[in-house]
């Protein structure tokens, strides 16, 4: 049975739309990307937003971060989300979800942080990584001056930004960093090795599949050197430890059968694990068709996730 067969109907017209992704011509295709972001931005009246340099890594480039937050403030510190952006390592920047940042503050009153994290393939992991920390660590420091409270921290990333998130989560654990109340590595890209059915059964180009899945990891690794834990979190040993986990993927995901392997461990592992398999929905679905059912819930579902983690319940 082909994907198109099995795609949820709600999201079958996107589909069909779709042109896929064209990583031969990257140069091309990431200033598409980059203009379309810039082309679909849509002002929130109840939602402020501003752009901001911080430090970077030592020795790094400072770090772009866009923060939102609600437009009226009562002068209470508010939880705060660290969000990365999807784009497979190579495209996308602060304004690629803006739409789902703006989301996250009026259905949950948080602050969000989206970090413009460095992209490869100019940037090799953990330059991205390390940026996506760099934030986590300025804000904590910071948080009076950003009205943020720093014991009620969240990270959160899509695809690409999944597996930054819990990378993220798995250096502050290792380094004694801040303290992460919710990791929410939605879709993530966890494992090189795309050993998996699923990632043997999504090929269709239309969608996010293997082929997207191989050049991603291809361009984002060091060549030569052995990934480690937080370059695909699905190699750590230990996951104890660990913040807990709300997540959710499509069930015509490439990705789809190692993030559940990876909630598996993590659950072995002691840690509390929420996880949701969407059927007939594909990567990325509740952005590319966010009024169709499944994408609904999905948002609800985390908003109720974040606001049980920061105790807004």
């Amino acid at each position: 049975m082909s994907i198109r067969d099995r795609i949820d109907p709600e999201l079958l017209a996107w589909y069909e739309a779709s042109p896929g992704f064209d990583f031969d011509d990257l140069d091309t295709f990431v200033a598409k990307c980059n203009a379309a972001e810039l082309a679909n931005l849509r002002p929130d009246p109840a939602v402020a937003a501003r752009d901001e340099e911080i430090p970077g890594p030592a020795g790094a480039p400072a770090v772009k971060v866009r923060i939102y937050e609600p437009a009226a403030r009562d002068g209470q510190a508010l939880p705060c989300v660290f969000f990365y952006h999807g784009g497979g390592f190579l495209f996308g920047s602060v304004y690629r979800q803006e739409a789902l940042c703006q989301r996250y503050v009026k259905n949950v009153g948080c602050v969000v942080v989206s970090v413009e994290y460095r992209l490869a393939p100019r940037w090799k992991t953990p330059a991205p990584i390390e940026d996506c920390y760099a934030a986590l660590t300025h804000f904590h420091e910071n948080a009076p001056s950003y009205g943020i409270d720093p014991d009620r921290l969240a990270v959160c990333g899509l695809s690409a930004g999944g597996n930054l998130a819990a990378a993220v989560s798995l250096l502050a654990r290792d380094r004694r960093g801040p303290r992460i109340c919710l990791q929410i590595p939605l879709y993530a890209e966890l494992d090189p090795g795309l050993d998996t059915p699923s990632a043997h059964e999504i090929v269709d180009t239309k969608v996010w599949c293997r082929d997207n899945c191989e050049k991603s990891w291809a361009k984002f690794l060091n060549p030569g050197r052995m990934p480690d834990q937080y370059d695909a979190p699905a190699l750590a040993k230990d996951l104890s430890g660990l913040p807990p986990v709300f997540s959710f993927i499509g069930q015509l995901d490439p990705g789809r059968d190692e993030n559940l392997a990876y909630w598996a461990r993590l659950m072995q592992a002691g840690v509390a694990v929420e996880g949701h398999v969407f059927p007939g929905c594909y990567h990325c679905f509740e952005l590319s068709v966010p009024d169709a059912a499944r994408s609904r819930q999905a948002y609800e579902l985390t908003y109720a996730a974040l606001r049980r983690a920061f105790g807004l319940a």
